[in-house]
């Protein structure tokens, strides 16, 4: 499954409503960290059709950012039916973003 990009005009159907369980990456264009993570978030998006994976650039979409209180990123936000259940801040090896999940 590809990568959705979410903002606040989707969030509810994307993420709220989904049927799967939802990986959000909250990132932004000019940080180095999240460019690293990138790769490894679209990988587990193909690979993983049991979830739905996310991402919010934190400059374009900053009540959401707000929202969840990231104050660092890359920041990843694991959902179930809207509600949080995971988070880690800052690059993680696949293997942990798997667990997490």
């Amino acid at each position: 499954m590809s990568v959705v990009t979410i903002t606040k005009e989707n969030f509810q159907k994307e993420v709220v409503e989904s049927e799967k369980r939802v990986l959000l990456d909250f990132w932004a264009s000019w940080c180095g960290p999240c460019r690293m993570l990138s790769p490894v978030v679209d990988e587990i998006a193909e690979e993983r059709a049991d979830i739905k994976v996310g991402k919010v650039n934190v400059d374009e979409q900053q009540e959401l950012a707000a929202a969840f209180n990231v104050m660092s990123i890359p920041t990843l936000i694991v959902l179930d039916k809207g509600q949080v259940v995971n988070q880690s801040v800052g690059v993680r090896p696949k293997k942990q973003i798997l667990t997490m999940l």
